[in-house]
């Protein structure tokens, strides 16, 4: 009986110690506690603000140039100088940056300036984009939108609130390849924790461009990137091949090739203003997960966005994610289109009276009808594959630091007839 009860008494006592092994255990801190707002935060975890007045996020060193009166709002950034706005040691998680500067004002610089990440003392970054496409809006351009990671009040600043974790540290440049100064304001906001979660992901963007994409293979957003992980989104910059002027851009389908997918993709859209919730063509709009800040019909030239929040796309080995070059038209555009010498031919045809044979797969057929054939069937829509200027920013998590994609593009590459193609276009260059 007594030694049954020292067995007894010896379970209590490893139970109770588990307990408190387990209460004191460190938890990881994420988001969600930081969307608590009636919760205190757990010892050690400290807001920082890191700006030109407190380059390093100092405790108490905030705005001590010039007796405290707004000594060092801003940072400049010479010809071909690289800025780092923000270097710190983990764990902590970035919440928020903000940034306002002089390429602002002139548009031929903005594809001239880039901004890089890295995470936990990696060389290789895992964020490199030009500045202004990073910040949610594709060609170089500015206009006034918001959504859930990004906005441009007024079309003069630049906010974003992705969240980015790092474990050991983390830091952001900014390069200038112009030959101008840049007058730079900036903020990252950040807050230290003890520990993260296991299951933290990083924060990726990558961004590329082709100027004549190839009429029948499918412009890639984001290349294949290993690893486990979730696709966030994407903002995309196009600007239509003007051969092909009095047409629509975008009837192509975004697709999202996932863990080991082969010549097909397990997630496919049905149409390019679909994939961002709009239909029948895209004007402009910004909602919180999906917009088109710029839909220019006369110069053919679109900004649009998509985030996948509540509607996520996970991945477990790897990802790809693609979009169609297809257009639309009708059967009288088209014969002009081919009597100008455009390389032109329908791939599909809507022919609204023929009831559920309506839709008209040529390349499924063995000998498929040609536009200036008498008999062909398709008078109002037809869709066809075109080559045009496509430039994206991809968004993503992923279980490393960086990743095996390809670097930045050169500045050539990145200011390509921007100025001549969108900025003149438009009537906005200074």
């Amino acid at each position: 009986m007594r030694h049954t009860a020292t067995v007894l008494t010896i379970s209590v006592l490893v139970f109770f110690t588990g307990c408190q092994q387990s209460e004191n255990k460190e938890k990881g801190f994420s988001l969600e506690d930081i969307k608590k707002v009636y919760k205190a935060a757990p010892k050690g975890v400290q807001t920082r603000w890191i700006s030109s007045e407190n380059k390093k996020g100092e405790k108490g060193k905030g705005g001590m140039t010039n007796k405290g009166a707004k000594g060092d709002a801003f940072s400049m950034i010479g010809p071909g100088d690289t800025l780092v706005i923000f270097d710190q040691k983990g764990p902590g998680i970035i919440t928020k940056i903000w940034a306002a500067n002089s390429f602002a004002w002139n548009q031929e610089n903005r594809q001239k300036m880039s901004i890089n990440m890295y995470w936990d003392g990696e060389t290789k970054p895992a964020v490199s984009a030009p500045f202004v496409d990073f910040f949610g809006m594709g060609l170089g351009l500015m206009r006034p939108f918001e959504n859930v990671f990004f906005s441009m009040p007024e079309g003069r600043s630049f906010n974003c609130s992705v969240p980015m974790p790092f474990h050991t540290s983390g830091k952001i440049e900014v390069v200038n390849e112009s030959e101008d100064f840049i007058m730079f304001y900036y903020q990252v906001d950040m807050v230290k924790v003890g520990k993260l979660e296991d299951d933290t992901l990083y924060f990726h963007a990558y961004w590329n461009r082709d100027t004549t994409t190839t009429k029948g293979v499918d412009y890639t957003i984001l290349p294949k990137v290993n690893g486990r992980g979730r696709y966030l989104g994407t903002n995309i910059g196009v600007i239509g091949n003007k051969k092909y002027q009095g047409t629509w851009f975008g009837e192509g389908e975004v697709k999202i090739y996932l863990d080991g997918d082969g010549e097909f993709p397990t997630l496919v859209g049905t149409g390019t203003e679909d994939y961002i919730g709009t239909g029948w063509g895209q004007g402009e709009f910004d909602n919180q997960i999906q917009g088109s800040t710029v839909s220019n019909k006369e110069h053919d030239l679109y900004t649009f966005y998509r985030f996948h929040t509540y509607d996520p796309v996970y991945f477990h080995e790897d990802c790809k994610v693609t979009i169609q070059q297809i257009g639309n038209t009708n059967r009288n555009n088209m014969v002009g289109l081919i009597e100008n010498g455009v390389d032109i031919s329908a791939v599909w045809s809507y022919v609204h009276d023929d009831g559920y044979e309506a839709a008209k797969r040529y390349l499924d057929m063995e000998n498929p009808p040609k536009a200036t054939d008498a008999d062909f069937p398709g008078n109002m829509s037809n869709n066809f594959y075109r080559s045009d200027d496509f430039s994206a920013t991809a968004y993503f998590y992923l279980d490393k630091p960086s990743s095996d994609l390809p670097p930045l593009p050169s500045v050539e590459v990145r200011t390509k007839h921007i100025k001549e193609k969108v900025y003149q276009k438009l009537g906005e260059l200074k």
